[in-house]
């Protein structure tokens, strides 16, 4: 149906420009766009590094393919004009996300959708105002969406079920793994998550119970291990001789009584962020930051890697 229009990716900083080796390594033709000229002219060498180190992998085949398919557009309008998908990926701020929803509606195709990347703010927040704004959803994925394919669909209340269903349809179609929230919630299901553990990793490593090392140690080697390939329901089924029930009825209280041991909200602290920081610039220092970023993709790559081999294979679906 769209086999001759394009996507448009808007915002070509990390996220954006991950996105863009999305849809590109997924056969499609993408145009993107930033209003940094800076961000724009680098682009395409960034993109190319990306690609590189994932052919490295086996994780894609024609690197120059997929790099012809990426073009970087000089307006807004001309990367957005007839395209049938808009992926949104400006700066995560309300302000921000309600001017470029209504600048991308301009130029919008009567039959386009627009995600925007937005990790935790509603799209009513932003979309309230915007022309056909029942076409816009927000579609959050991890960083860096070509390796890590969760990607969380989070329609407003005024999105429309076929809205919500094409972008569905696309995520499945470039190798994604959507979820659907089905109701808006602040920091959808992902961080929502991921904030429990930061809560209970900042408060253990504030009263002193263990280091900074011991707490990433802990889910490094440990908990991270099976939630590499089970979801937290799987694992406690897995966990007890009779399954979920059995679990529950054996540890529900202890967990009970951990929930309740942490009522009262408390604020990271500057004091502790000061600690924090020390603790992690004395295992790797500031100016070593971006070489460890690179260090996690390419860990990602492997395992990437690793999960579609056992999949080729015929061995269960690791993604359960």
């Amino acid at each position: 149906m769209y086999q001759d229009r394009h996507i448009a990716v808007v915002g070509a900083g990390l996220v954006g420009s991950g996105w863009a080796i999305v849809f590109a390594r997924g056969g499609h033709e993408v145009c993107v766009f930033d209003e940094n000229e800076r961000i724009r002219a680098s682009l395409r060498d960034t993109v190319a590094a990306q690609l590189r180190d994932l052919a490295s992998h086996g994780l894609v085949d024609d690197v120059d393919s997929i790099l012809a398919r990426i073009h970087v557009c000089d307006t807004l309008a001309d990367a957005v004009t007839d395209a049938f998908y808009v992926q949104e990926s400006v700066l995560e701020r309300e302000d921000v996300k309600k001017n470029i929803s209504q600048a991308i509606a301009e130029h919008l195709a009567a039959d386009a959708v627009v995600g925007s990347s937005t990790s935790g703010i509603p799209g009513s927040a932003f979309t309230a105002d915007t022309p056909s704004r029942e076409r816009y959803l927000v579609v959050h994925p991890v960083n860096p969406p070509y390796l890590v394919p969760v990607v969380e669909l989070v329609p407003a209340p005024w999105t429309s079920t076929e809205s919500v269903e094409r972008a569905m349809a696309l995520m499945n179609e470039v190798g994604q793994a959507p979820v659907l929230v089905r109701r808006e919630i602040e920091g959808f299901i992902l961080n929502r998550l991921q904030g429990v553990l930061l809560r209970e990793a900042w408060a253990l490593f504030e009263e002193g119970y263990a280091s900074a090392e011991d707490i990433d140690k802990t889910v490094r080697d440990g908990l991270g291990l099976r939630w590499s390939f089970m979801g937290p329901f799987e694992t406690i089924d897995l966990n007890a001789p009779g399954g979920i029930r059995d679990y529950a009825e054996r540890l529900g209280p202890l967990y009970h009584s951990i929930a309740a041991s942490r009522t009262e909200l408390q604020p990271w602290s500057t004091d502790l962020i000061a600690r924090a920081e020390e603790a992690r610039r004395d295992v790797l220092p500031a100016d070593e930051l971006a070489v460890r970023r690179g260090w996690r993709d390419r860990r990602l790559m492997a395992l990437a890697a690793h999960k579609a081999k056992q999949a080729a294979g015929g061995q269960p679906d690791e993604s359960h």
